[in-house]
């Protein structure tokens, strides 16, 4: 189950001493030989973008949607390093590309890690001839492992339907956000699709996957999914390609949101009877994102008062009359008083490690979900210093 389980592709990961620590730190999937095939990718939308974000888009651009292979790093972001931080991304794409034998547009470049601190070139120098050498079909494992941060988990994905697979590796633990989050992704697929098509299926896969997860509301500088595509299981139908990308990008995005920095639950948050679904993606964000019902879910407290109040200040109609939330299936409150509910059944499904939260905001067919967490000490022990 990874990234090279598609026809095509291979992978490695090294430890090249971009981390103090003996971990493994730099990954390389590239396609058998090689050869480059179309390829598309979904970048984060933060203006102060990272070197290598930068790198990536000028080489898809000019290759018109082809790459051969993504090298990815984690133990330093490569962001906010100016023009120093550029020479060092277009200089490891170069060094794989040579390591490859094939162009140095041709190669992506994806980093993680902190920001602001300056990137040396020593590590690749040293490193990518060791990853192109490692590259192997098994090497997926690797791969994903090398890109891990605060991750605590690899996270992989597969998927298969109709001859064709489509398999993937993602990194991402703190800072996600709508619009993406602070992660990495490479996904791989096997069949033959145009570069353009590629593109636009990608994108709606992370719509529904990636830009459907919050753990804290921040969008980092970095956030890159790339997709390549084989072509080696031969044509597919759009649906069954884009069916593909979403089932792994899914995957990957649950796998994310359950190891984000210090949470202990994985809460789904899903507004229904909105005006628009417009209005009930900003009714989810502001509950998702707000800090006092993320204390209450890390407490295993369905404190409805909160949520209500969120829902009250998000901007969205709703009719206060009408208004329902409910924690698993037990309706908590409506008409913004508290019901008769089973406390017992509430109290367990607050206990779970899952919580399905659900308001309908009784005005329209709008409807919108988000996958986030709970914040905890844990968490804030993590992000108190860069040290």
């Amino acid at each position: 189950m990874s990234v090279t389980s598609p026809l095509g592709f291979v992978a490695a990961g090294v430890h090249a001493g971009i981390k103090a620590s003996a971990d493994l730190d730099l990954a390389l999937v590239a396609t058998t030989g090689a050869a480059p095939v179309a390829a598309a990718a979904v970048f984060t939308r933060n203006l102060a973008c990272a070197a290598p974000v930068q790198v990536s888009r000028a080489h898809l651009a000019a290759t018109a949607g082809r790459a051969a292979a993504v090298v990815l790093n984690s133990g330093n972001a490569n962001a906010a390093t100016g023009e120093a931080g550029l020479a060092v991304a277009q200089k490891t794409c170069a060094l794989v590309a040579a390591g490859l034998g094939c162009a140095t547009e041709e190669v992506l470049v994806c980093s993680t890690g902190l920001i602001g601190i300056p990137m040396p070139i020593g590590p690749f120098r040293a490193g990518v001839p060791a990853v192109v050498a490692g590259l192997r079909p098994q090497g997926g494992a690797d791969a994903a492992t090398a890109i891990m941060t605060t991750d605590t988990v690899a996270k992989e994905a597969t998927a298969t339907s109709g001859g064709v697979t489509a398999g993937g590796m993602a990194k991402g633990a703190a800072m996600l956000a709508p619009d993406m989050a602070t992660m990495l992704a490479v996904v791989t697929i096997d069949a033959d699709v145009d570069p353009a098509v590629l593109q636009r299926l990608l994108q709606a896969a992370v719509d529904v996957s990636f830009n459907r997860l919050t753990v804290d509301g921040c969008t980092s500088t970095n956030d890159t999914v790339i997709v390549l595509a084989s072509g080696q299981a031969g044509a597919a139908e759009e649906a069954v390609v884009g069916g593909l990308l979403s089932e792994v990008t899914t995957s990957l995005a649950s796998q994310m949101c359950g190891d984000a920095e210090g949470a202990t639950k994985v809460v789904r948050v899903e507004v229904r009877g909105a005006a628009s679904d417009q209005e009930a993606a900003a009714a989810a964000r502001k509950v998702a994102q707000s800090q006092l019902v993320k204390c209450s879910w890390y407490g295993q407290d369905p404190y409805w008062g909160r949520v209500l109040s969120e829902l009250g200040s998000a901007g969205v109609r709703l009719d206060l009359g009408a208004v329902s939330i409910a924690y698993g299936d037990e309706v908590v409150s409506r008409g913004a008083v508290e019901v008769e509910h089973d406390p017992g059944a509430v109290t367990d499904h607050m206990a779970g490690r899952s919580i399905r939260l659900t308001c309908d905001l009784g005005v329209g067919p709008g409807s919108w979900w988000l996958l986030t967490n709970d914040l905890t000490h844990a968490y804030v022990d993590e992000n108190m210093g860069t040290s």
